[in-house]
């Protein structure tokens, strides 16, 4: 006998009869979900993780009815690595698992929308939204944009060419970017002006540097600066290089962003290797570093003077982090980035934290195997979101000013895997609501806050840089 997957119900129903989830059953019996949770952690966490609900999307072989996984934890699956607990636990102990694991699983159908609609019309979060097309890149991917004086814009092409648009909305190809490795994830990917770029003209573009040994060909994520004179870029140095290179042709992080005190933070990806990087100070992967506007060290990074740690590291332990923005209102940063299948996260970056990749985990590995049988762990930063399934963030915004009253303060993150954007509401360090905007808009690679108010996204496929355009309220 299970419960129905109702909470705070105690009906249960006949595991193997034709009653539905949620109809009374004769002769009920109570069932202990403490002891359910203490099985569990003790008999099945190892393998199959702290988080059933990180089993989400993948596919069971044998079924995830009552029926099915009574079957599989009563009997076995001997062959395939699974045991019997047929001695281990009573009929009743095993309908409780299969109740726990029940509800640890979330419904990825949350995530299957309706069709896309067919103007450029979406009803969102309380608000209608227009979609005005502001760039369309053919057969580019706009990674990241930036705002230039005059109504002109920067935006970068994986490819590797940087475009400027104009007022009048036309594109012309900007000269002088650096040489990019486009396999891959690689390519030239995030873009962000000097605070004083009125000034100085300084623009700074993250990118897949690459070099060739006898071995074959290495890349990394590296920092350029240059200063932008018309459709130039001049002056130009290269002020950051992580270390080591790879052979690996995905997971570069590359976001950036400057701070208020004119330092600029960006994030490198772990470059694949969870086991040597995240967690190795004496390396650049999986970190958010922190430099000054031209490369060297600003006082106060905390692992500065530490032996065998990089003096650049702000804070360790990330997989791939694809999104970054600084809260105008309160200076803190915040960041997303990529989990494996399941544990996508959204964290509150803190001076010298360990965020936990590989060590602590929601995800589990792309073959179904479990990476860490701990979520949470002392020591390392928890996320305050994460989602299960993955929705593979990318870009991240917070709503400021009056034209979207609905979002506003929220915390935007595009969806490259389900193509929509997703809308977090976070108070105190804490998620409160949550909401999918733009719903099948496309695999979102950015989102930015304008500085005419208004919100910017990158959709791949083909590249369209879109404005979303309020135009009355929902209803």
């Amino acid at each position: 006998m299970v419960l129905s997957g109702l909470a705070s119900s105690f009906f249960v129903f006949d595991l193997f009869s034709e009653k539905k989830p949620g109809t009374i059953a004769t002769n009920p019996q109570l069932v202990d979900s403490a002891r359910a949770e203490r099985n569990y952690a003790s008999f099945c966490a190892s393998c199959h993780g702290e988080k059933m609900d990180a089993f989400v999307d993948r596919r069971w072989k044998h079924g995830q009815t009552a029926p099915d996984l009574f079957k599989a934890i009563k009997q076995g699956y001997p062959d395939e690595g699974m045991p019997s607990f047929d001695t281990a636990f009573t009929d009743q102990e095993i309908n409780e698992l299969v109740e726990y694991i029940q509800k640890g699983i979330v419904n990825v159908e949350r995530y299957q929308f309706d069709a896309k609609p067919a103007t450029n019309y979406f009803s969102s979060a309380g608000m209608n939204i227009r979609l005005d097309t502001i760039a369309r890149l053919n057969n580019d991917i706009a990674w990241g944009m930036a705002f230039l004086p005059n109504h002109e814009m920067l935006i970068t092409g994986r490819s590797g060419k940087l475009y400027k648009r104009l007022p009048d909305g036309s594109l012309r190809t900007v000269q002088g970017a650096p040489q990019v490795l486009a396999e891959g994830q690689g390519g030239l990917m995030d873009i962000v002006l000097h605070p004083a770029f009125n000034e100085n003209k300084w623009v700074y573009l993250s990118y897949s540097a690459y070099k060739r040994t006898d071995s074959g060909l290495y890349s990394t994520t590296a920092i350029m600066r240059a200063k932008l004179e018309g459709d130039k870029l001049v002056e130009q140095q290269d002020i950051f290089e992580a270390l080591p290179y790879s052979r690996t042709r995905h997971h570069y992080g590359s976001r950036m962003v400057f701070d208020k005190e004119g330092y600029l933070y960006f994030s490198v990806g772990e470059r694949g290797n969870e086991k040597g990087n995240p967690q190795n100070l004496a390396n650049d992967l999986g970190k958010i570093h922190r430099i000054k506007d031209n490369g060297s060290i600003p006082p106060g990074n905390p692992f500065a003077g530490r032996e065998n740690a990089r003096a650049s590291i702000y804070s360790y332990g990330h997989r791939n982090p694809q999104g970054m923005v600084l809260d105008p209102a309160t200076g803190l940063l915040w960041e997303n980035e990529h989990g494996p299948r399941g544990g996508d996260e959204i964290n509150l970056v803190k001076k010298g934290a360990n965020y936990g990749w590989p060590l602590a985990t929601y995800g589990i590995n792309y073959n179904g195997t479990v990476i860490s049988p701990r979520s949470v762990m002392k020591g390392i930063e928890p996320p305050v979101v994460y989602w299960i399934p993955s929705i593979a963030p990318s870009g991240m915004a917070i709503v400021t000013g009056n034209r979207y009253p609905a979002w506003k303060d929220g915390v935007l993150t595009g969806s490259l895997r389900f193509k929509y954007l997703n809308l977090s509401v976070v108070r105190n360090g804490k998620l409160v609501k949550e909401e999918m905007l733009l719903k099948n808009v496309g695999r979102m690679r950015d989102v930015k806050m304008g500085p005419d108010g208004y919100i910017y996204i990158s959709v791949e496929n083909p590249g369209y840089i879109f404005r979303l355009v309020p135009v009355g309220k929902k209803g």
